[in-house]
């Protein structure tokens, strides 16, 4: 029994990882996209873009799912269909969307932190914006927001669990479908297991790049 309870964990797990890196991938850039946004002099794209942050961060990310996946069926035409590829997509993009507006958030408030005078000091010496953001500010930037970006992520490990709500079968879906098949609880337990091994295992890479970084202290 533990051999095919381990197994079916791990066909879970690799769903919840593939949700993982999925959304990293897309909402990282995504989350600039929107820093930059949120920031612009030009009002008629700085507010919508600070209403959609202000949406999505007060909302749970449980109705976000539910409002992503039946919504459109509730409006006249569910795009999803009713396979796990088209439940899986639209768990994506919720996810995407909710960690692109922290991960945001995260980028304005490390640019904000840089001093001012050290853009005024590149633009002295002759540099262009791109210059001093590439060779003054970057990597000061990535030292300020590894910290709030490694909660995020480790926050997000644990998060994709809630698109069992739409029945994506991640790896709690699996562990307590056995309280129902076989009258087990232990393997919801074990669940744990998976997410503190994989929590670990990033505090860690964490960890080695804050390190990495101390140079800027």
């Amino acid at each position: 029994m533990f051999i095919t309870v381990t197994q079916s964990l791990l066909a879970g797990f690799l769903a919840t990882l593939r949700l993982f890196v999925l959304t990293l991938v897309f909402a990282l850039p995504l989350g600039l996209i929107i820093c930059s946004g949120s920031m612009s002099r030009i009002g008629i794209i700085r507010v919508p873009v600070k209403f959609l942050i202000w949406i999505i961060r007060g909302t749970p990310l449980l109705l976000q799912l539910l409002i992503i996946y039946y919504g459109p069926g509730i409006i006249g035409h569910n795009v999803w269909g009713s396979r796990d590829t088209g439940r899986f997509i639209a768990a994506l993009i919720a996810f995407v969307i909710n960690d692109a507006c922290y991960f945001s958030e995260i980028y304005r408030g490390g640019i904000q932190s840089i001093p001012v005078g050290q853009y005024e000091a590149g633009k002295v010496l002759g540099m262009t914006n791109g210059q001093i953001f590439r060779k003054i500010i970057l990597l000061q930037l990535i030292k300020r927001i590894v910290p709030p970006i490694s909660n995020e992520i480790i926050t997000l490990v644990k998060d994709t669990s809630l698109a069992r709500v739409i029945a994506v079968y991640e790896i709690i879906w699996n562990g307590q479908s056995f309280i129902k098949s076989a009258g087990i609880v232990w393997p919801l337990f074990y669940t744990g297991i998976f997410y503190l091994l994989f929590s670990g295992l990033l505090t860690l890479l964490f960890r080695y790049l804050e390190q990495r970084l101390s140079y800027f202290r």
